[in-house]
């Protein structure tokens, strides 16, 4: 393909002499001269592994040029790419002047263009900047319509400083964001060699993830030294720990416990979570990362309990009792606590879990239920129809095989929500809300 880079720094160099690499035509474009310079020259204008041999041999090739001039870049690709910097500005909202000026010029480069255009954004922005900033930008400055005479993608990258040119070729996965398949299928086009599975979803889903995936790295990394701090209070080596944890590849180093949803509970984690901040606090160590861990967990239990008020409705019935499905324990159930808060403010409850109802009977937690909630135990339902029938919103907090099979019992003037991702929005007649989704 003839491909136009905007933004000649880290991203944008080595994107550029990767391409060119994989045998495409391609100018790069950057306001700054010397980086234009550096270019044409066969030399890099960062410091980057490997870098310079490949826009060498991209140069010595015939495939790699620069340009100050945005007109020239348009005019000899088919296809632009959004390279350039979106730097935090002092109160911490990106600044997307560089994108903004970039988009002017693209479009109006392309103004006079027969062929659709397809200009692909692979700078860093906040969900809802291709809708919101980009596509009007290039629709006011070009005179056309998004979808006809252009097409906007999202492509993030996932390079990393030292080891960008080893991560172009070895990426985890390749992500397309956009709102036509030909536009995607024509981006997917340009990583056809690599190997990584490519990935093709809406524009916001796509400037989502790479926040997504830089919030984890850096809560990873907070993690290690917060448990390396306390490991070195204990006398024990933090290295061998964290090489014992990431052995665990499916609990630890897995997708599990990383799908969105209601707060945790039971028996384990907060009570080691609470013993581990206590500890640390002996030591005068102070790890605010783990220490926000059961603030945070409260706070879902919090948003959760305002969503129902907000819905105005004083029948309310909660699916599922226990801290998680196919359990009966009730341990710092955040289902129980919220319970305790609709009692607490006047709600006409009802609960429907059928592992705890068989617990009330034989179960290890009978004492517990006799003793800690005989006023919650009081109000649950023999089956699901009951609790539907009784219910003006139905809080489905852990998944339940029935709730499916009652699906067709659900009414119109009911609300769902969904704690567990339990049904589909189309499965129920009345109003569904998901609690992340």
């Amino acid at each position: 393909m003839d491909i136009a880079i905007f933004g000649l720094g880290y991203v944008g160099a080595v994107t550029a002499a990767c391409f060119a690499a994989e045998g495409h035509r391609v100018i790069g474009v950057d306001t700054d001269a010397y980086k234009v310079q550096c270019i044409m020259e066969g030399r890099s204008p960062i410091v980057e592994r490997d870098l310079e041999q490949l826009i060498r041999k991209g140069r010595e090739a015939g495939r790699l040029t620069a340009t100050t001039c945005a007109d020239e870049a348009v005019a000899q690709s088919e296809m632009a790419l959004i390279c350039v910097g979106t730097p935090s500005q002092r109160n911490g909202s990106l600044y997307l002047g560089f994108v903004e000026r970039v988009c002017r010029q693209i479009g109006a480069a392309f103004a006079e263009r027969e062929e659709p255009y397809t200009v692909v954004v692979r700078s860093t922005v906040l969900p809802g900047t291709c809708e919101e900033l980009v596509i009007p930008t290039l629709e006011s400055a070009s005179g056309k319509k998004h979808g006809e005479g252009f097409h906007v993608c999202m492509n993030p990258e996932f390079l990393r400083e030292g080891t960008a040119i080893h991560d172009f070729y070895h990426p985890p996965l390749t992500v397309i964001g956009a709102k036509s398949n030909e536009a995607a299928d024509r981006v997917a086009q340009l990583y056809a060699n690599l190997s990584a599975e490519c990935v093709k979803t809406d524009l916001r889903t796509a400037e989502m993830v790479k926040y997504a995936n830089n919030a984890f790295h850096a809560l990873k990394i907070t993690f290690a030294n917060e448990i390396g701090a306390w490991c070195k209070q204990e006398g024990v080596d933090s290295h061998v720990v964290m090489r014992l944890l990431t052995m665990d590849t499916k609990l630890n180093i897995s997708p599990a416990y990383l799908t969105p949803g209601f707060a945790f509970g039971g028996s384990c984690l907060p009570k080691d979570l609470r013993a581990l901040v206590y500890r640390a606090h002996q030591h005068d160590l102070q790890l605010p990362t783990l220490e926000s861990i059961l603030v945070s967990n409260r706070l879902q239990i919090e948003r959760t309990a305002e969503m129902i008020v907000q819905m105005g409705r004083k029948r309310v019935g909660v699916v599922g009792l226990a801290f998680k499905a196919g359990t009966d324990d009730l341990r710092e159930s955040p289902v129980v606590a919220l319970c305790e808060y609709l009692i607490g403010k006047g709600y006409s409850l009802r609960i429907y879990d059928p592992n705890v109802s068989l617990a009330a009977i034989y179960g290890s937690n009978k004492a517990y239920i006799e003793k800690e909630i005989p006023h919650i135990h009081a109000l649950m339902c023999d089956n699901l129809q009951q609790l539907i029938e009784h219910s003006e919103v139905v809080v489905l907090a852990n998944r339940n095989e029935q709730v499916e099979q009652y699906a067709h019992c659900f009414r119109e003037d009911q609300t769902v929500i969904d704690l567990a991702r339990t049904l589909a929005p189309e499965a129920i007649r009345g109003r569904y809300i998901g609690l992340y989704w």
